[in-house]
């Protein structure tokens, strides 16, 4: 009876967020009340056991470099000058700034792993930009919120530090085997955009040639100048890790190295600046980090009380075949996603998905994109959708959330043709690391 018992935490902790408490409070709450009645006092030795997991996961040290790596570029300078170059040689394509904002999104997703960092910088610069030469509101929309979230499915992302130790699955692993996804899913937007805008012209019109365009060599002057310090930032995180040179965490210490360095190029280093970048990422940690514990704390309790045992017992029972498994939990997910936020779909479920997709002998890591991806798509469907959220605090009053919501439909649609093309071909995940990393 007690792991039939285990299965009403989900319930509870849902009943508990839509009520308002916070996220870590719910999940630390729901795990007390569960455990107290399963174990008895006891549970307070499986809580302390969880605080030191947390505490002693050096994996889990990449998350605040990544975050102060994402803070001081959004002061850095990079934004407005990969703006610049990027729009010199798209804008004479059907959609052509939209085009270059996608592009300037995957660059600058790259160069952070913060997604709110890369659509607030992104969509301040492009919005008024597209608005001046008459772009379809709903596709300014689209491509801020759809760009700007990119940072979930290219590494690297904070997203994935804290899934790797969750699913026990190798960051380093996770971030090659996204590359080819990321990039997939960029390019079905720039294939929809300009397709989009070659049959409604009106949507996002070519610009015309005018007198003051640089020479061909004065823009390639321009793009090298505002792209060879993103690469090399670029390089210097994933690039480290792909060639086996450093770990994750290490790499994460040189991207904020090389965002200090940066900032300091640019001369937009100052005391102010350091200190805001300092203040926001203690508060991002702690706030990540707390919602990590509670998560740990409540799949604890979940797992000791036998709840994984009993959903595979469910499932085997229901006989579906392991894709059917698969596509439940991604549905799960997906629906999930709608009214929760990315930490808590990825702390309630993923304990309880993993060891299953293990046993059903399919990869973990390829579930883990799988699993980002239906993630990413979580920041653009309403009601909770964070992009739509942040593009509502940068953009003018003209794009309404009507304009929003109509806007993200088309690019969720090329989110879910992603997934259905990462789940027919899982080498799209699990060729480069095996190449470069050598797994099996």
């Amino acid at each position: 009876m007690v792991d039939y018992y285990a299965l009403l935490m989900f319930p509870a902790v849902l009943l508990a967020l839509f009520s308002g408490f916070p996220v870590a409070l719910s999940l630390m709450g729901v795990a007390l009340v569960f455990g107290y009645y399963t174990f008895g006092p006891a549970v307070a030795f499986q809580f302390v056991e969880k605080v030191d997991d947390v505490a002693s996961n050096y994996v889990l040290a990449a998350v605040p470099l990544f975050v102060f790596m994402g803070s001081l570029l959004e002061r850095s300078g990079i934004a407005e000058r990969l703006f610049e170059a990027v729009h010199l040689w798209t804008r004479r394509l059907p959609g052509g700034l939209a085009v270059g904002t996608i592009i300037m999104c995957v660059i600058f997703a790259a160069s952070t792993g913060v997604i709110g960092a890369t659509e607030s910088v992104v969509g301040l610069l492009a919005i008024p930009v597209m608005m001046k030469y008459a772009y379809d509101k709903g596709l300014i929309s689209g491509t801020i919120c759809a760009g700007g979230s990119l940072g979930t499915i290219i590494p690297p992302s904070v997203v994935v530090v804290v899934l790797g130790p969750v699913a026990d699955v190798s960051v380093g692993d996770l971030f090659v085997g996204m590359i080819f996804p990321g990039l997939i899913m960029s390019g079905l937007y720039v294939v929809y955009i300009i397709v989009r805008c070659t049959l409604r012209p009106q949507d996002g019109a070519r610009i015309a040639p005018s007198g003051d365009d640089p020479a061909r060599a004065e823009k390639l002057v321009i793009t090298v100048k505002a792209l060879i310090p993103p690469l090399i930032l670029i390089f210097a995180v994933l690039g480290s890790i792909m060639f086996g040179w450093a770990a994750p965490t290490e790499a994460a210490g040189m991207g904020a190295l090389g965002a200090i360095i940066l900032t300091l190029g640019y001369g937009s280093f100052s005391i102010s600046v350091l200190h805001e970048a300092l203040v926001k990422t203690v508060k991002v940690t702690c706030m990540i980090m707390l919602i990590l514990l509670g998560g740990n704390m409540f799949s604890g309790v979940f797992i000791a009380a036998g709840g994984v045992s009993i959903t595979e017992e469910i499932i085997s029972a229901a006989n579906l075949a392991g894709w059917a498994t698969l596509a439940l939990f991604l549905l799960i997910s997906f629906i999930a996603g709608f009214v929760l936020e990315w930490i808590s779909i990825l702390l309630i479920f993923i304990p309880v998905f993993v060891p299953i997709v293990k046993s059903l002998g399919y990869d973990p890591v390829w579930f883990c994109v799988l699993f980002l991806v239906v993630i990413q798509t979580s920041y653009l469907t309403p009601p909770m959708a964070p992009a739509i959220f942040y593009l509502r605090g940068i953009s003018p009053p003209e794009i309404t959330l009507q304009n929003m919501f109509r806007g993200v439909l088309p690019f969720i649609g090329l989110q879910l043709i992603t997934l259905v093309t990462i789940m027919v071909f899982p080498s799209t995940v699990l060729w480069l690391p095996s190449k470069l990393l050598g797994f099996d």
